[in-house]
């Protein structure tokens, strides 16, 4: 068995962690604690933009719905007459310094979240150095910066704190890295101004869902009803962190689902996606972006829309519009 299923064994599954994951989740417990330590006094500086902040991040490794959730607030907050823009670390991308996105930026690059992000008209910046990334935003214009998966990123101070949750896996075994799935101990979670559940219900936080009943062909943009595929077998196609989220939406269309599911962020080639037959490939957006220019007429990606309580986007924004930029600010925990 490969070490990613082992592991996926244990954090979310009757499975024990291996022996040797327990020593390294303390160390890695204690390097974590200690860093928040350091923000938290100020021995270690967060660097403070003259914009608000509000990051959007989880407790969890792997994917939790992240990136719909940041689409959706910042066309609420454009809705509401602010200028949001994105910053994001750009992972999977070959980019080292920050860059402000172009229309058409290379996923290889610039890594395909956001290029997700910035093909839904939002300004966006990538980085290593997030903080200089968010700069270039608050320069160009943006009067409000979300960073997407910024949560243990202290570098970058922040305003307001959105964590998600993943409503079927939530917290997996409840354990650090790498003998659990949690990035920071569950307490963290008391200290979020806002928790979002994706897919279901849970105390104290907004409920996500994630809504897509159309898929738009990669070449040509034709759109047909999800409703058309029921009853066929087809590809499934995912790159994410839970691929089987996206298997588990289609079958639940009555769609027949062959799932191929890779490593999250991956780079596709061509031959990936050779499957010896006609049947239809249908695959997330975010992957659909690494295969647009070797796309097939039988590919097909499934946008998302994330459908958020109103009473969540309003205090959301309450909370930016009343966000106060002193000179100086202290850790970001």
């Amino acid at each position: 068995m490969a070490i990613e299923d082992t592991l996926a064994s244990a954090w979310y599954g009757d499975a024990r962690p291996p022996w040797w994951t327990r020593p390294l989740a303390a160390l890695y417990g204690g390097v974590a604690a200690c860093r928040r330590r350091l923000y938290g006094s100020g021995l270690l500086r967060s660097e403070c933009l003259p914009v608000p902040v509000l990051v959007v991040g989880n407790l969890t490794a792997g994917g939790t719905g992240k990136t719909p959730l940041t689409i959706a607030l910042a066309e609420a907050l454009r809705e509401r007459g602010r200028r949001p823009g994105v910053v994001s670390r750009g992972y999977g991308g070959r980019r080292r310094g920050p860059l402000l996105l172009g229309d058409e930026p290379d996923p290889a690059e610039v890594g395909d979240e956001p290029c997700l992000i910035r093909a839904a008209g939002v300004p966006v910046a990538v980085g290593r150095d997030r903080p200089a990334a968010a700069r270039l935003l608050a320069e160009a214009g943006c009067d409000v910066v979300i960073a997407d998966d910024g949560l243990q990123h202290y570098r970058l101070a922040r305003d307001v704190e959105i964590c998600v949750v993943d409503g079927a896996r939530r917290f997996g075994n409840g354990r650090l890295l790498p003998a659990g799935p949690l990035r920071e101990p569950l307490a963290r979670l008391r200290t979020v101004d806002f928790v979002v559940c994706n897919g279901a219900a849970m105390e104290g936080a907004a409920t996500m869902r994630l809504e897509g009943a159309e898929a738009v062909a990669l070449a040509g943009g034709a759109r047909r009803p999800l409703a058309d595929f029921a009853g066929r077998a087809v590809h499934a196609v995912a790159a994410i962190g839970n691929p089987q989220r996206f298997f588990d939406a289609l079958r639940a269309r009555g769609i027949e689902v062959i799932g191929h599911a890779f490593p999250d962020h991956h780079a596709f080639a061509p031959a990936d996606l050779a499957f010896g037959d006609d049947r239809p490939v249908l695959m997330t957006d975010k992957d659909a972006v690494k295969c647009r220019r070797f796309a097939q007429p039988h590919w097909w990606r499934v946008p998302v829309r994330a459908e958020l309580p109103a009473g969540f986007i309003e205090a959301v924004a309450a909370r930016l519009e009343a966000a106060r930029k002193p000179a100086v600010r202290g850790g970001g925990a």
